[in-house]
């Protein structure tokens, strides 16, 4: 459906400048558009590969572990209906732990690992289950205290001091989390008192 928007939108695009005389200034700014992505993806791709590096050897040096051994009880609160044991609960705790460490393209994988162990755990596998619901909505306010993705954007943009919104991303990323828990026991307090849950 997102495919058939984006073409709906160049082809009106397209056309309106026909209309109007401005064929060449598309063609012109498509050229540019797609030289300054192609630019931009080289720089991305170098401070990327130092980011994820320097992640890969906080990896190896045990920092996801002690990541997982702290976040591992409020996990465990925040999914009450997961056995403690069941290997949903590792993949849940590696996939925040990720997040928290801004490894955006470590975090979708294991999300879905996570999501595919919590499926064998819900009863009714045409409908997402309450803890599915909770995973979703803390993979999208994405708790980061590493934004190392938008790091990179920033320091391939051109700024000069990139890291300087990690503060602001702690924060937000924070009051986000802290939102969507209480609008999650909300909703399922709703639904739990209709017997939809």
């Amino acid at each position: 459906m997102i495919n058939l928007i984006w073409m709906l939108l160049i082809a009106v695009g397209v056309v309106y400048a026909g209309f109007n005389g401005r064929i060449d200034q598309v063609t012109q700014s498509t050229i540019q558009a797609a030289e300054s992505a192609v630019l931009l993806s080289f720089k991305l791709t170098g401070v990327m590969c130092l980011w994820l590096g320097i992640m890969k050897i906080a990896e190896k040096a045990g920092l996801v572990k002690v990541i997982s051994l702290v976040v591992g009880p409020v996990i465990r609160f925040v999914f009450p209906s997961i056995p403690r044991q069941h290997p949903a609960m590792g993949a849940i705790i590696l996939t925040i732990s990720a997040n928290m460490l801004g490894l955006g393209n470590a975090v979708t994988p294991l999300g879905i690992k996570a999501m595919q162990q919590l499926q064998t755990l819900n009863p009714d596998k045409e409908t997402a289950s309450p803890a599915m619901c909770t995973l979703l909505a803390l993979c999208t306010t994405g708790l980061t205290f590493v934004p190392a993705t938008i790091i990179a954007l920033r320091a391939a943009a051109g700024s000069i001091r990139p890291a300087e919104i990690v503060g602001a991303t702690v924060v937000v990323s924070l009051l986000a989390t802290v939102v969507v828990l209480i609008a999650d026991r909300l909703c399922r307090a709703v639904f739990y008192s209709r017997g939809r849950c």
